[in-house]
C-alpha cells in the first residue's frame, strides 16, 4: 500500500515577518600591499581601515546581550577580498576546535556573506571554523536554500590566542560575481557562533521572524574600481584501480581481478564573471560513497541522493521540484541526475554453455555545464552530457564466438533553466527544459524511448515584505518510440492505461507517442509565528519524467493544507518550539478522493541543547490504484502512524539521538514500526565515532506477490497476495579522523540483515476490490486448492485435478556488508590525492528466515568479497 505520510513543517524557517532593522554600513578599504595570510593579523595591512562591530544576538535569545565580542575588518585591491575577525573569549581555553571534514563544521565557527550580486537573494558563504576547516555556501532564494556544495579556491588560517581566536581570509574576486559598476555596493553578513553557549550572533541584526536573510543583510560600501575576473582552472587527473572478487571460472571477463588505469580532466572556465562552464571529460567517480542496501517489495522506485561533484556543484540552480513535503511525492523532479550513467537497465542472460559480462555502470563520454546569475538578476543553469553505448558480452564456450547485445544505447541527456528576477526579487519567471535522444536500433527500440522532452514554466510572487507567496510551477512532457516501447510505458504501474476500472484513461497499443501534463501550487502566509499554506501537485495520467528525472507514480492531485505555529522566545526550559497541522486529501484524474487524512507534529529545542519531537497522523479508507499493479482500485482500511525521537546534546563528547516509528492498519491488515539509535563519540577534536543501528518489522496480510494468469490461454488474471513478517536489521558505521582541515581519513561501513517471510496458508487472490467488507474483497486458497513442489506454489482454482496457474516461492533472506575507507589529502588548493579502499559482501537464499548469526557467518566466511583498491590523483592549473 502506498503510503501518504506528510509532514510540512516550515519550508522557509527564516522566511517569516519581523521587525525592520535599521541596515548598517560598513566601508571597505582600498590597499596596496596585501596581507599575509597566516592567522595572525600582525602586518601592516590591518592597521588600515576602520574595525566593525557591536553583534547583535540573533539565537538563542533574541537581541539579548552578546557573551563575548566581536570584530572584523574588510580590506581589498585588484585582486582579492581580505577579511580578519576577532572572536574575542574570555575564556580563551573554552574554544572548541574540532577538526571535521570541509562543509562538516563543528565547535566556534564563523560566516562571512558576499550579496556581490547585490540581488537581495543571492549570497556566498565562506566559513572557518577555530580549528581552520573550511564550511562555504551559497544563498539561494533569499535564504530559503543552502548550497553547500560551492567550494571555491579561497585561503583561511586560523589562531587561538590568550584574549580569542582570529581567523584571516583572501578571497579572490575570480571566485565571486559581480557587476562591472565603477563603485560597488554589496550586501554583506557576518556570522558568529559560540559553540559552548548554542549562541549565534549577527553584525547585522536579524529578527527570527524576518522576512529573509539575504535582503536584510547589511551593506558593504567603499569597493571602487573593481573589475570582474573570469576563472580559468584546468584539473586533470589520473586513476589506477584493482578489482578483486569471486570470478567465473571459464569468463574471459569475470575472471577474478581486473586492473585498469584511466585519466580525464576536469575544467572551469569563466565565459563571463558570472557565468562558469564546468567540463568533465571521462569523469571517474571511484571515491564517492556506495548507496545504502534496502529492500524494496514495492512497485516504486527508491529515491537515492546525489553524491557525484560535478553533479552536486550548483545543483539547485537546475533542480525544478515538483513534490510535497520530505521523501516519496516530495522528490519528484525534472532532473534526477542519477540517471545519467546508472547502471545498465536492458539485461541479457547467457545460456547454457555461455558466459555473460554486462559493465555495472554507464559511462559518460563527457558532460559539460553552464551555470551563473547575471547583474540584471538572469539565472541559467545548462548540462549536456553524453554516456555511452554499452554492450553486454556473450560467448559461447564451445565455438568460441563472442555476441555483442545492447544494454544501454548512446544516450543524449540536456537540460536547461532559466529564472529571472524582477521587482528586487519579490516576482520571480523562470522555465525549465530537459532532452533525452538516444540512439536505437532493432535491438533496442522496443526497450526505450527514442526521444524524451519534458519542460515547464514557474511564477513566483511574494507580497507584503515578502509574508505571503504565490508560486506556481508548470510541466509537460513528451515521449516518443515504437509501439511495444509506448505501449510498456502505458502499462506500467506508474500510469495504469490499462487499469479496467478507469473509464478516463484509454490504453492504445498503437500509440508511438505519450504526453501529459502536471504541476504544484504553494499559495498563503509564510511570515510571522502564524503560517496558514495550501500546497497541491498534480500528475496526469500520461505524464512521463523518469527519463530525466524522477516521478512514482501519475494520475494523481494531492492537497494539503498546511497550519504552522512557531514559537521562538525562550521560555521555562525551552528555547523554541514548533506545532504544525496538516490536512490532506488525494484524488485521481477522474475525480475520485482516494483519500483523507490529517497530521500533526510538535517540536521543541530546550535550554540543556536537547530536542524532541512527535508526530501523528490519521488517514481515512483508501482507495488504492496502484496496489494491484496494473488490475483496478482496491479499498484499503484507514490507517494511522505515529513517530518521533530525541536528540541529547551533539556539543558533548558522547551525544544520542533515539527515533521511532509506528505504522498500523485498522482491522489488523498491517503493521510495522521501526526503532533506530544514533551514537556519536567524539574522544579527541581530530575524531568522530557515528554507529547507528537500526530495527525494523512489518507485519502484512496484503502483501502483492504477483500477478499470475489461468492456462487456459486467455489472459485472466489473478492478483497473489500474501501474509509476510519482514525483518531489517542495519547499522551504519562512520569513523571520521581528521588529521589537517586537508588530509583526512573517513571509514562507512553498512552490515545490512534482512529476511521476509511469507505464511504457507495465507496466500490469497483478490476476488472482490472494492467490496464492502475487506473479508470480502479475497479469497483465501485452501489446502485443497494449494501444492507445493521444488520452489512453486501450484494452484487448483476449481479443484478439477489440473494445475490452474503458479508462482514461486517469495520468501528470501538477505545479507550485505558495504564499506569505503577513504583516504583524501588536499596537498594544493583545488589539487587532491585519494587513497580508497571499497568492499562489497553478499549473501542471499530463498528460505526467508532471519538468523543473525548464520547469516553473518555466511556472509563473512562463505563468499569471498569484491574489493576496490583506487588510487586517484588530480592536479588543478590555476591559468586566471
Amino acid at each position: 500500500m502506498k503510503q501518504y505520510l506528510i509532514f510540512i513543517s516550515v519550508l522557509l524557517s527564516l522566511t517569516v515577518n519581523g521587525q525592520d532593522l535599521e541596515k548598517r554600513i560598513y566601508t571597505a578599504t582600498r590597499i596596496t600591499e596585501p596581507p599575509v595570510i597566516n592567522g595572525e593579523l600582525n602586518d601592516k595591512a590591518w592597521k588600515q581601515g576602520e574595525w566593525g562591530g557591536d553583534f547583535w544576538q540573533y539565537e538563542p535569545s533574541e537581541a539579548a546581550p552578546v557573551k563575548q565580542k566581536t570584530e572584523f575588518k574588510l580590506l581589498y585591491d585588484d585582486h582579492s577580498i581580505y577579511v580578519a575577525v576577532k572572536a574575542y573569549d574570555t575564556a580563551p581555553d573554552s574554544i572548541v576546535q574540532r577538526m571535521t571534514r570541509r562543509d562538516d563544521t563543528d565547535g566556534d565557527q564563523l560566516i562571512v556573506a558576499f550579496d556581490s550580486y547585490f540581488d537581495q537573494r543571492t549570497a556566498f558563504g565562506f566559513g572557518v571554523s577555530a580549528a581552520g576547516v573550511k564550511g562555504d555556501l551559497i544563498w539561494t532564494d533569499d535564504g530559503m536554500n543552502e548550497d553547500e556544495t560551492f567550494d571555491p579556491i579561497w585561503y583561511v588560517k586560523t589562531g587561538v590566542f590568550d584574549w580569542g581566536w582570529a581567523a584571516e581570509m583572501r578571497i579572490p574576486l575570480t571566485q565571486l560575481r559581480f557587476s562591472a559598476a565603477e563603485n560597488q555596493v554589496w550586501g554583506l553578513e557576518i556570522i558568529r557562533e559560540i559553540y559552548r553557549h548554542n549562541e549565534t550572533d549577527f553584525w547585522q541584526p536579524i529578527a527570527r521572524n524576518a522576512s529573509g536573510l539575504v535582503h536584510n543583510a547589511g551593506l558593504l560600501h567603499g569597493l571602487s574600481n573593481i573589475k570582474p575576473r573570469t576563472l580559468f582552472d584546468l584539473t586533470p587527473y589520473g586513476v589506477a584501480k584493482i578489482e578483486t572478487y569471486e570470478g567465473e571460472e571459464g569468463n574471459p571477463w569475470y575472471d577474478g581481478s581486473d586492473i585498469k588505469a584511466t585519466a580525464g580532466l576536469d575544467a572551469k572556465i569563466g565565459v563571463t564573471n558570472n557565468m562558469i562552464l564546468s567540463l568533465s571529460l571521462n569523469p571517474d567517480f571511484g571515491q564517492v560513497e556506495a548507496d545504502p542496501s534496502e529492500v524494496n517489495l514495492t512497485a516504486f522506485e527508491t529515491y537515492f541522493r546525489e553524491k557525484r561533484p560535478f553533479f552536486i556543484e550548483g545543483k539547485n540552480i537546475t533542480s525544478y521540484n515538483l513534490g510535497i513535503g520530505d521523501g516519496g511525492v516530495g522528490n519528484d523532479n525534472l532532473f534526477y541526475s542519477r540517471r545519467i550513467g546508472r547502471r545498465p537497465s536492458l539485461s541479457h542472460d547467457a545460456e547454457e554453455g555461455e558466459f555473460a559480462w554486462t559493465p555495472q555502470f554507464t559511462p559518460i563520454i563527457g558532460a559539460a555545464k553552464l551555470t551563473g546569475k547575471s547583474a540584471g538578476g538572469l539565472s541559467v543553469g545548462f548540462i549536456e552530457t553524453v554516456t555511452s553505448h554499452v554492450k553486454t558480452r556473450i560467448r559461447n564456450e564451445l565455438t568460441g564466438e563472442t555476441t555483442y547485445l545492447t544494454a544501454v544505447p548512446l544516450t543524449n541527456f540536456a537540460v536547461g533553466r532559466i529564472q529571472q528576477d524582477l521587482n528586487g526579487g519579490k516576482t520571480i519567471i523562470g522555465g525549465m527544459m530537459t532532452s533525452t535522444i538516444r540512439l536505437l536500433n532493432e535491438e533496442t527500440e522496443n526497450y526505450f524511448h527514442k526521444s524524451a522532452t519534458t519542460g515547464g514554466i514557474d511564477f513566483t510572487q511574494y507580497f507584503d515584505e515578502m509574508n505571503y507567496i504565490f508560486q506556481l510551477r508548470t510541466v509537460f512532457s513528451n515521449v516518443t518510440g515504437t509501439e511495444d516501447a509506448i505501449a510498456r510505458t502505458q502499462r506500467s504501474v506508474i500510469h495504469n492505461f490499462r487499469r479496467p476500472d478507469a473509464e478516463y484513461t484509454e490504453y492504445d497499443p498503437a500509440r508511438t507517442s505519450l504526453s501529459g501534463f502536471g504541476g504544484n501550487l504553494m499559495t498563503g502566509k509564510i511570515g510571522g509565528n502564524w503560517q496558514f499554506l495550501y500546497l497541491s501537485a498534480w500528475k496526469s495520467p500520461g505524464l512521463e519524467l523518469n527519463d530525466i528525472g524522477y516521478m512514482q507514480v501519475a494520475d494523481q492531485y494531492l492537497g494539503v493544507g498546511v497550519i504552522n505555529y512557531n514559537v521562538y522566545e525562550p521560555f521555562s526550559i525551552f528555547n523554541s518550539m514548533y506545532f504544525g497541522t496538516n490536512l490532506i486529501h488525494l484524488m485521481d484524474f477522474g475525480g475520485h478522493t482516494n483519500l483523507a487524512g490529517i497530521s500533526q507534529s510538535w517540536s521543541a529545542h530546550y535550554k540543556n541543547l536537547w530536542s524532541s519531537f512527535i508526530s501523528a497522523q490519521l488517514n481515512s479508507q483508501e482507495t488504492d490504484n496502484l496496489l494491484l499493479r496494473g488490475g483496478p482500485a482496491i479499498i484499503m482500511p484507514a490507517q494511522f502512524y505515529v513517530g518521533g525521537g530525541i536528540n541529547s546534546n551533539s556539543r558533548k563528547k558522547l551525544s544520542a539521538e533515539v527515533d521511532f516509528s509506528l505504522h498500523k492498519t485498522f482491522q489488523d491488515i498491517r503493521t510495522s514500526y521501526d526503532l533506530s539509535l544514533e551514537l556519536e563519540y567524539r574522544p579527541v577534536n581530530t575524531l568522530t565515532i557515528s554507529a547507528e543501528p537500526e530495527w525494523s518489522r512489518t507485519m502484512n496480510k496484503m502483501q502483492y506477490v504477483t500477478t499470475a494468469s489461468l492456462t487456459s490461454g486467455v489472459y485472466t488474471p489473478r492478483y497473489i497476495f500474501g501474509a509476510i513478517d519482514q525483518k531489517i536489521l542495519s547499522m551504519s558505521l562512520r569513523v571520521d579522523y581528521n588529521i589537517t582541515p586537508d588530509l583526512t581519513i573517513q571509514y562507512w561501513g553498512q552490515p545490512f540483515f534482512a529476511s521476509g517471510k511469507y505464511s504457507d496458508s495465507d496466500f490469497k487472490r483478490i476476488t472482490d476490490p472494492v467490496a464492502d467488507e475487506m473479508s470480502g474483497r479475497y479469497h483465501t486458497f485452501t489446502g485443497s486448492e494449494t501444492s507445493y513442489s521444488d520452489g512453486t506454489y501450484m494452484i487448483d482454482e476449481n479443484l478439477d485435478g489440473m494445475i490452474d496457474y503458479n508462482f514461486g516461492n517469495p520468501d528470501f533472506t538477505v545479507s550485505e556488508f558495504l564499506h569505503n575507507l577513504v583516504i583524501r589529502w588536499e596537498f594544493l588548493p583545488g589539487s587532491t590525492a585519494y587513497l580508497v579502499w571499497s568492499q562489497t559482501r553478499e549473501y542471499y537464499s530463498g528460505d526467508g528466515l532471519f538468523d543473525f548469526g548464520s547469516q553473518a557467518n555466511y556472509l563473512f566466511t562463505d563468499n569471498k568479497p569484491h574489493n576496490v583498491f583506487l588510487l586517484k590523483f588530480s592536479y588543478r592549473f590555476g591559468l586566471r
